[in-house]
């Protein structure tokens, strides 16, 4: 991006990605714009000023944070798939994780086969396709044709955390388990490849990577001709890879194959004499130059990964995987925090380690939800105490007293040309939903008043944009089911892992789990070592002592 500004920091011009000859030309016409016509500068500031500002004026409606925008957001995401290659309309064609949330929610509750189809639709196609790694795991950024058969080969730690997350939720609530081996290969790339031995997740692996020709070219690490193929995997085991990954001749990208699955969309488990193929291929092609590593360490981001990570070992029963989120988790809290408990947004490993720059409302909000995941995964009262301190760092610094919300940075921040609200769910959860759904969490299994009021007048804010932009607002319309769904909470007290074991392994997006060590919540005031409780807003169903028991009560406060 390039950002054209004035002395005082005000932008009147910018965009993105110039081509050289171009970016010449309008460095000229800059350059006599402002010797030249310097009015008209000013009032391109001065507009520009005014537009960055609007966000943080928007009033908040409470009478349309309603399950209704729910509902209504349903039925035109199901309007907007496309029903051959799924995804919301054309190319170029992004993942839309948030969007796919929104639909598995609703087939939980029990909405039409449409729902169904859409998601199966989406998560077959682009796991099939060459944004998905299919040599070692992961996804792109987001495919430039409508079939996600030719991506945009950058990876970022955000999309890894975010689609792993999806598949996992839909192998559970749909019950197709090609997808839980693509969250697993995804988790894996992340913990392989972008893992910094301190414990916390670098940001992203670039999209060029050097040829043979020694320049850069974007996708070269990933794709083969046949030729490379069987001088990696020689024998007819070769020609198997060769066909199943559908590398030929002519290539579909540059004179070269990207790996697919699209000749057979949906059916990603490799068999045995396959998958050692593909081991082999994978050992090749790790002696390739590899694309360039951003190894920032971003607080938002590691707090996202972190939730998924911590889910995932919940869910999947992975030891590997929950010591590997307390690690990033231990991280954290070591490295991205001032001793005075200040958060900071990024680190990295220089001559000198260090963190730097406040950290922002996003980062707070996602670190909020990563430390409560956590907790609810392992049961340990000090996660539970950082998600604590850091939803409180984020309502002391961010919080809007006027009109609600979360400002985007803390006060005491650098002051800005503006001071902005993040509303949108982009690529990433707006730090007002991620904050919204956050609070809810946490203020189910703490019992505290003041984060499901700010998760309230959060949805106030974001009611207008849910109600008028619904493709933009996915995070923030999942805590609007969850806000009028209700939470149900459960309380596994004393020794009892079969009681446990008969939670994991299910996607329960309404429920929270407190367990293992004893907290302040009330949740844990007069329960027996030995039973599991099920209530919803602290009204409890008669205490469980066997697993058939729990389950029971649990379809019992999830209403089916």
């Amino acid at each position: 991006m390039t950002v054209f500004l004035a002395g005082d920091g005000r932008p009147f011009f910018g965009g993105t990605y110039y081509p050289r000859p171009a970016f010449q030309q309008l460095l000229r016409a800059v350059d006599d714009a402002w010797r030249n016509r310097r009015p008209d500068i000013d009032s391109n500031a001065d507009a520009l000023v005014e537009i960055l500002g609007r966000s943080a004026l928007a009033e908040p409606d409470p009478s349309r944070a309603t399950i209704d925008a729910f509902h209504g957001a349903v039925r035109t995401l199901l309007g907007n798939a496309d029903s051959e290659w799924g995804g919301f309309g054309r190319a170029p064609k992004f993942p839309s994780t948030m969007n796919l949330g929104v639909l598995l929610r609703a087939w939980l509750d029990g909405q039409s086969r449409d729902v169904r189809g859409a998601v199966t639709t989406t998560l077959d196609a682009m796991a099939s396709g060459g944004m998905y790694d299919h040599v070692g795991g992961g996804f792109a950024r987001y495919s430039v044709d409508e079939r996600w058969l030719v991506p945009h080969f950058e990876k970022m730690l955000y999309d890894q955390a975010l689609l792993a997350r999806t598949y996992l939720h839909a192998a559970s609530a749909i019950g197709n388990p090609e997808w839980l081996q693509i969250a697993e290969e995804t988790i894996g790339y992340v913990l392989r490849d972008l893992s910094a031995p301190e414990g916390g997740f670098y940001s992203s692996e670039d999209a060029d990577s050097a040829g043979d020709d020694g320049h850069h070219h974007e996708g070269r690490f990933y794709v083969f001709t046949p030729d490379e193929v069987r001088a990696a995997v020689p024998g007819p085991d070769g020609e198997a890879l060769i066909e199943w990954f559908g590398i030929d001749e002519d290539g579909n990208f540059e004179g070269r194959s990207i790996p697919t699955r699209m000749a057979a969309r949906g059916r990603f488990a490799r068999p045995p004499r396959i998958e050692a193929a593909r081991a082999m291929l994978f050992d090749a092609r790790a002696g390739r130059p590899r694309p360039g590593l951003d190894d920032k360490v971003l607080a938002e981001w590691n707090g996202m990964m972190l939730a998924t990570l911590a889910e995932a070992a919940w869910i999947c029963g992975r030891a590997d995987w929950l010591e590997r989120a307390e690690a990033n988790g231990r991280f954290l809290l070591a490295h991205l925090r001032d001793p005075d408990g200040t958060w900071r947004r990024s680190w990295q490993r220089d001559a000198v380690p260090r963190a730097r720059h406040l950290a922002l409302a996003a980062d707070l909000a996602q670190l909020t939800d990563g430390f409560t995941r956590l907790a609810e995964a392992t049961g340990r009262a000090q996660w539970l105490d950082a998600a604590i301190g850091t939803a409180d760092a984020l309502l002391d610094g961010c919080w809007d007293p006027e009109r609600g919300g979360l400002f985007t940075v803390p006060r005491g921040a650098e002051p800005l040309v503006a001071r902005q609200k993040d509303l949108d769910d982009n690529a990433v959860p707006s730090a007002n939903s991620a904050a919204a759904v956050a609070l809810l969490r946490l203020g189910a299994l703490t019992g505290t008043g003041r984060y499901l009021e700010r998760a309230d007048d959060i949805l106030a804010l974001l009611a207008p944009l849910m109600a008028g932009a619904p493709t933009a607002a996915g995070h923030a319309l999942s805590a609007v089911h969850l806000r009028h769904v209700g939470t149900t909470e459960i309380v596994v007290a004393g020794d009892r892992p079969d009681l446990l074991a008969a939670l994991q392994r299910r996607w329960l997006p309404t429920v929270v789990v407190a367990h293992g060590e004893r907290t302040a919540s009330p949740l844990w005031t007069g329960r027996d070592d030995g039973r599991a409780y099920v209530c919803r807003s602290t009204e409890c169903l008669a205490p469980s002592s066997t697993p058939d028991e729990l389950l029971t009560s649990l379809r019992t406060a999830l209403g089916g």
